[in-house]
């Protein structure tokens, strides 16, 4: 089996250099390749790409820029590999990560399979406290790898893997973004493909991101969801309200503060102060602990605004989701 890794990377030079420098630490001794697809960049990496050909076998392509979902298929359709594996740019490899999906592969195998997330001990404050705010059980549900269902889970396009036959009978990526992997992930199920979690095939994602871009990340997660529900209904889940509920409930329970009842504003702060605990144990850090709080906090509230407008437009309203969220859509 060759493995061929698809990046698609847009104005990102640094992250190409330091996810390629991981790849060269691999304790993998198998041959593999390296699809690297820019996607339109003013801001190429071709330069830092030339300082690896010697060490990593890599093929670079420039295209216009037409989305990340675009790109991986464009990837895909370049390598040369039976199994792709896809990451983000912002992610770095560890050493043993190849050698973790082969031996998963070889004792059960699946045509498309997706790896958690996790944080160095290098990275900023605020990326700590994201990457725990996205992985963590107390705010997504482990949705992303930490305790969604192993055999039924919809992989994360920044660590996924997807053989090349589930790639020609799906097509691979739609147009949709954020949203495009889960769609692709349902759309594999209704083929007959299964998918799985493999738990020791983590990465760590690098988010190059601040509050407020953070903020439109996850509103628009949460605007992709009901479209998402639209199109798959059998696959809706009540979960998927939960961020939009906590909203609402948080404002009920501030107005309640008028009838001199604090009692749900008082579940809140027990909430956020065993979020803020957990997340300063795990990080060894009360700062990052803080930290978690207020990201938490950005995640419900964008997401869950996202969420109420995208389901009030596309469910209620009956809106077609390209003309009530054009930028969720790439045009290929």
């Amino acid at each position: 089996m060759l493995f061929s890794l698809i990046i698609p990377v847009y104005n990102r030079p640094d992250e190409v250099e330091e996810l390629l420098e991981s790849l060269v630490q691999t304790t993998y001794k198998s041959p593999f390749e390296i699809v690297l697809v820019e996607d339109g960049s003013t801001l190429r990496c071709e330069e830092v790409v030339s300082k690896f050909t010697n060490q990593l076998s890599i093929s670079y392509y420039y295209k216009e820029n037409s989305g990340p979902g675009d790109s991986r298929n464009y990837g895909m359709q370049k390598a040369k590999g039976d199994y792709f594996i896809i990451f983000d740019s912002d992610c770095i490899i560890p050493k043993q990560y190849l050698d973790e999906v082969a031996a998963e592969l070889q004792s059960n195998y699946v045509d498309c399979f997706g790896g958690p997330d996790a944080a160095l001990d290098s990275f900023s404050d605020i990326q700590k406290a994201i990457n725990f705010t996205m992985t963590s059980f107390l705010t997504t549900g482990g949705i992303r790898g930490g305790s969604e269902k192993i055999g039924k889970f919809q992989p994360r396009s920044f660590n996924m893997g997807l053989s090349r036959k589930a790639f020609e009978a799906s097509n691979g990526f739609g147009n949709i973004h954020p949203g495009e992997d889960p769609d692709l992930s349902i759309r594999l199920w209704e083929l007959g493909f299964e998918t799985r979690l493999f738990t020791k095939a983590f990465v760590y994602h690098k988010r190059r991101i601040d509050w407020d871009k953070f903020t439109i990340q996850v509103s628009k997660f949460g605007k992709a969801r009901p479209i998402l529900n639209s199109w798959y209904p059998k696959y809706n889940k009540l979960t998927f309200f939960f961020p939009s509920l906590f909203i609402i409930g948080f404002f009920i329970a501030v107005f309640m503060l008028i009838f001199a009842n604090d009692f749900l504003l008082k579940l809140y702060f027990v909430y956020f102060l065993i979020l803020f605990v957990a997340s300063t144990i795990k990080n060894k850090n009360p700062k990052i602990g803080y930290l978690s709080v207020v990201a938490a906090w950005k995640q419900f509230y964008g997401y869950g605004l996202g969420f109420m407008e995208s389901y009030i437009k596309v469910i209620v309203l009956k809106q077609k989701p390209e003309t009530a969220f054009p930028e969720l859509f790439f045009k290929k």
